[in-house]
């Protein structure tokens, strides 16, 4: 079923549609093809965790050709809360994902992850290979994530990943406190050109999209926002022997999220894998939106 998109958010031309679970939670899910005319081939998205569809300039451009169908985390951008506070972790995020695809009637799309959502994608390529064709990782490791933060300081992988996992305890705790501050902040695009310089983020192409994205990302309490920041913290590694699809990756070498090194790391473990390095930082989506969707172009020519 259809719903309206947000008033906020009614200039970006997005559809959404309400979608099960396996285990009866309702999903909001959306794609950027709302009259059904885009002509080019149609990609899952699994994108950053709690996060929407404006961080992503070139996917929510009206000229955009592919058709991109996503879908909000539980308990996220109108997304329900699970029964079970627990089942919000990658496993869970798979079955989400399988389910998106079969509601839009997708048999074997091309994957596109971002950050934690690379993590879905490789786990549900290793758990259903048939239902993918390629796999395209924007600032994401397949697997083990919390490991490979604080990447440009060369920690090794047990201490980044105990300082960020504990760091993450502590924002849960303190979420109930930080959330009625966080979703009252002023977030326009002066704000987003000061975090810009923050070093986190660089200069983005279009600060008032980004102040929507982060304005978005705000509107989820805290404590439920690092709930499932620790749920997925739990997911290892995935073997990436038996994937047997196309494979790309690009990373931002001024990542803190998900390690550059890691990424490259990964690539050279799938056969005939590409790995591209840019100057950003998580957020490359946003820091260089032409250049990463060119790059998505070339690869869906590669997988055909």
């Amino acid at each position: 079923m259809r719903t309206s998109a947000p008033r906020a958010a009614r200039q970006v031309p997005l559809a959404h549609h309400q979608v099960l679970s396996d285990d009866g939670t309702r999903l909001r899910a959306w794609t950027n093809d709302p009259d059904g005319t885009k002509t080019g081939p149609t990609v899952l998205l699994c994108n950053g965790l709690g996060t929407n569809p404006y961080a992503w300039p070139a996917l929510v451009d009206p000229d955009c050709e592919i058709r991109v169908v996503s879908w909000y985390h539980r308990g996220v951008g109108g997304s329900a809360r699970p029964a079970d506070p627990d089942r919000c972790g990658i496993e869970e995020f798979v079955e989400d994902g399988l389910s998106v695809m079969d509601h839009f009637g997708l048999d074997r799309p091309v994957l596109m992850g971002w950050s934690m959502g690379v993590n879905t994608m490789f786990e549900l390529a290793f758990r259903h290979p048939e239902r993918v064709a390629g796999l395209f990782a924007v600032a994401g490791v397949p697997g083990d994530t919390f490991a490979t933060m604080l990447g440009p300081l060369r920690l090794p992988h047990p201490v980044a990943r105990t300082l960020t996992v504990n760091a993450t305890r502590v924002l849960k705790l303190a979420g109930p406190v930080l959330s009625p501050v966080a979703s009252r902040l002023p977030i326009g695009p002066n704000a987003v050109r000061l975090i810009s310089h923050s070093g986190f983020m660089l200069p983005v192409s279009d600060p008032a999209l980004a102040s929507l994205a982060i304005r978005e990302l705000l509107s989820t309490p805290l404590g439920w926002y690092f709930h499932l920041a620790l749920r997925t913290s739990e997911h290892a590694r995935v073997s990436l022997r038996n994937i047997r699809v196309p494979a790309a990756f690009v990373a931002g070498r001024w990542d803190v999220l998900a390690g550059s090194r890691d990424m490259a790391s990964a690539a050279a473990r799938i056969p005939g894998a590409t790995f591209t390095e840019l100057d950003g930082t998580h957020f490359i989506a946003m820091e260089h939106p032409e250049e990463v969707h060119r790059l998505l172009l070339d690869f869906l020519d590669r997988v055909g």
